[in-house]
């Protein structure tokens, strides 16, 4: 009878599913910010001071956003659990390097407290905190960041053929790629020579573009980590290629150019805001490709990388709905 007691004391019971996870939240976070970390760093060491200035800025706004919020409502703080770093690391890796200091306050605060905190917090949200703070910053000051100095990119590019035209003046390597498209390749920009720089060292852009190869290893380590599916950011750069060629650029270019590697690895893969079916996944990731392709070779801007992971973000829940795997020991009734 003692002996049946002590078995029955070491027992837990709990409600279904009884699945234990290898990784916590704050292990899987933690990951995720040593999987940024190299192409971070790097981004800090090319540019310099100003790089730095947007990860302290944007880190700290969005960690002094979450700590407030908490506060002030009562809340047990959740600054360990880490997504709200993981969020500061990727709102700095969708900024440039020039932005002024009071922007990059603003959009850690739109991002973690419009963007996460207003929906409940950490497992509520419908949509990317990062790309929020980033989309905010895009449509409020987007007039702002045209007039600052190199249209707040580090460095230009430039391009003997485009030097006199303000249209392309202080453009990135996109700018001058969709320019060079609606001129019909009038100024002979030359995509593949833009492979090396892109993978290594790009100044002009975000800071999360200076290296695509180091965000290749950062996802890479994810992958191989089982912290990510990889249907999300096959089929997100898989799309990407495919439609960049059908459209007649150079799908390795348009790859390694702009946010896709950084949304496919870092972004579109955010469990809350993603679909959680395999199949649904895939979709989803396809479709961020497809927004991201359209929108970069027939929208206004040649970068759509934000707005569409945004819009699969708001469809995850419609596609997890259309791919509910069947439920195991249920048959379906023949209807007649």
């Amino acid at each position: 009878m003692t002996e049946h007691k002590e078995q029955t004391e070491q027992l837990s019971v709990a409600s279904s599913p009884h699945i234990a996870a290898s990784e916590s939240c704050t292990s899987i976070m933690l990951w995720v910010v040593a999987a940024l970390a190299p192409a971070a760093i790097w981004s800090m060491i090319s540019i310099g001071l100003p790089a730095v200035q947007v990860y302290v800025l944007c880190i700290g706004s969005v960690l002094g956003t979450e700590a407030a919020w908490n506060a002030i409502a009562k809340k047990p703080q959740t600054l360990l659990d880490g997504s709200a770093l993981v969020t500061g690391v990727l709102l700095a890796m969708c900024m440039p390097p020039m932005l002024p200091w009071w922007m990059s306050v603003a959009a850690g605060f739109i991002a973690i407290a419009l963007g996460k905190l207003i929906f409940g917090g950490l497992g509520w949200n419908l949509f990317n905190p990062a790309l929020v703070g980033r989309a905010f910053v895009l449509l409020s000051w987007a007039g702002v960041l045209s007039t600052l100095p190199d249209k707040g990119w580090f460095r230009t590019i430039d391009v003997e053929a485009t030097g006199g035209l303000d249209a392309i003046s202080g453009a990135t390597r996109l700018a001058v790629a969709a320019a060079d498209r609606a001129a019909s390749g009038g100024y002979g920009f030359d995509l593949a020579a833009q492979y090396q720089p892109l993978l290594w060292r790009n100044l002009q852009g975000s800071l999360g573009e200076v290296s695509a190869a180091l965000l290749i290893l950062g996802g890479v380590v994810l992958l191989v980590k089982g912290i990510i599916d990889w249907r999300i950011p096959v089929g997100y750069i898989g799309t990407m290629g495919l439609l960049s060629w059908a459209f007649g650029s150079d799908p390795i270019f348009n790859v390694l150019a702009g946010g896709v590697l950084l949304g496919a690895f870092f972004m579109a893969t955010d469990y809350v805001s993603s679909p959680m079916t395999k199949n649904g996944r895939l979709i989803y990731g396809i479709g961020c490709g497809v927004f991201n392709a359209v929108g970069r070779f027939y929208g206004p801007a040649p970068e759509s990388t934000t707005f569409a992971i945004l819009f699969m973000n708001g469809l995850a829940p419609l596609i997890d709905k259309m791919f509910v795997p069947r439920t195991f020991g249920w048959v379906k009734r023949d209807e007649e």
